[in-house]
Order: structure tokens, then sequence, then C-alpha cells
């Protein structure tokens, strides 16, 4: 079960949010809040795994409130603005929901979260980090660090700076180590990460000065990325 609180200075916003998590099996609802003081005072005594929290409030801004928080669980943020997409990047939001968004999209964001949650309390590396084996040492890779991953026959060669690092696995088993709503297959042969992403197309994807191809077999992959411009 993952244990969520809403934050929104609109009531009728947080009905809407309790109405559809009522929902939705694998969520409860703790509380919900208009006064974030107060909603920091039960963060500090009880679990939170997932906050739905809204951008535009009186006092603070939902991304200031999250920046300042001690321990960060994942949020989806909710506005009635596109513009704060790019703060919420900034942020590591699990999702962005434009206002007014349906039950099909809330609980869209919901699978996301839960994908991630489930990522973080089974994961076999830190959160920020992965050790890979690199010739006959084993080497912490940081996942800021990383700009590409690509597959060559049995390896994968894994571009950080100052040098890309070649390291015996397989795409598919690196992909499962790493955070779902940071990472993205877009090719048998290439998987990026979402926030070093320039510019992009239905066919390719820039990078680190570097011109990536949508696989054809991943077309669905733009119309990801379509959404996450737009929405998050």
């Amino acid at each position: 079960m993952i244990h969520c609180i809403a934050i929104d200075d609109e009531p009728l916003a947080l009905q809407l949010v309790q109405e559809y998590c009522a929902k939705i099996s694998f969520l409860k609802l703790e509380k919900t809040f208009t006064n974030t003081d107060e909603a920091i005072a039960f963060m500090q005594s009880n679990t939170v795994d997932l906050l739905f929290l809204d951008i535009q409030m009186p006092d603070i801004t939902g991304i200031q409130f999250y920046k300042g928080l001690s321990e960060k669980p994942p949020v989806i943020f909710t506005t009635a603005y596109k513009d704060f997409a790019v703060e919420g990047f900034n942020v590591d939001a699990v999702d962005y929901l434009l206002k007014p968004f349906e039950y099909d999209r809330f609980l869209k964001a919901c699978y996301k979260a839960k994908e991630y949650i489930e990522f973080l309390s089974s994961q076999e590396v830190q959160l920020n980090s992965l050790f890979i084996k690199v010739n006959y040492e084993i080497m912490k890779i940081n996942l800021k660090d990383i700009d590409l991953i690509e597959a060559l026959d049995d390896y994968i060669k894994i571009y950080i700076k100052p040098n890309p690092v070649l390291t015996l696995m397989t795409l598919k088993s690196i992909q499962e180590k790493l955070p779902p709503r940071d990472f993205v297959r877009i090719h048998r042969s290439f998987i990026i990460p979402i926030a070093k992403i320039e510019k992009f197309s239905k066919s390719k994807v820039w990078i680190a000065g570097k011109e990536i191809p949508i696989g054809s077999s991943y077309s669905s992959v733009y119309d990801q990325l379509l959404e996450i411009s737009k929405t998050k």
C-alpha cells in the first residue's frame, strides 16, 4: 500500500484527488492539506510514500515547498500552468498533471509512481549511483553523470566524462537497474537519460551533441517524450 497526502490551496481540487485515490486499490490517501505548515507537521510524524502537490499556491510554490523538505518522497505535481514543466524536471517529479485532469491521466501518473516506489524498495544499487564491473574492478557511476548507454555486442558502453567505460552486460540488465522515470530505452542499442535531452523528433533524439535514432519498434517513445515535454 502506498501512503500518500495531497496539498493544494483549492478544496475542490483536493476533493477530486480524494475521489480519484479512493478508486485506486494500491493508494491510501492519509490526509489532504490546504496549509503547508500543517502538511510538514504531519510528514514529520507519519510515513508518506507519495505526495500530490499543487504548484501555484498563495504563500509558496509547490516547487519551493518540495525543495525545502528534508525528506523528499516521490512527488506528482498538479497545476493549471504549463510553464512550470522545466522546474518540475529539476526536482525529479514522477509526473506533472495539468489541471483539469481526468481520472485516466491521474491513474497513469499513479502507476508511474507505483513503479518507481517499487523500484526504490527493490533496487540492488544506491539511489543515485550504480556499481559495474570494468575490467577486473568494480566501478561506481553516478547516474547524473551518464550521457548515454549504448549496446556493443556483448558489452555496453556507458558515456560519462572524461571517458566512456565498457562493461560486460546487456542493455536489458542495466535498464532494470536504472530508475524508469529518469531513463528510457529508445532503440535496441540505446538508453538515454531523459533530463539530458536537448531536442527530439519522431525519429531522433539529441543528447550531449549526439544524434541518437529512435528505433522503429520504439515509436511510442516519441509520444512519451512529447507528453513529458507538455505535461511534466
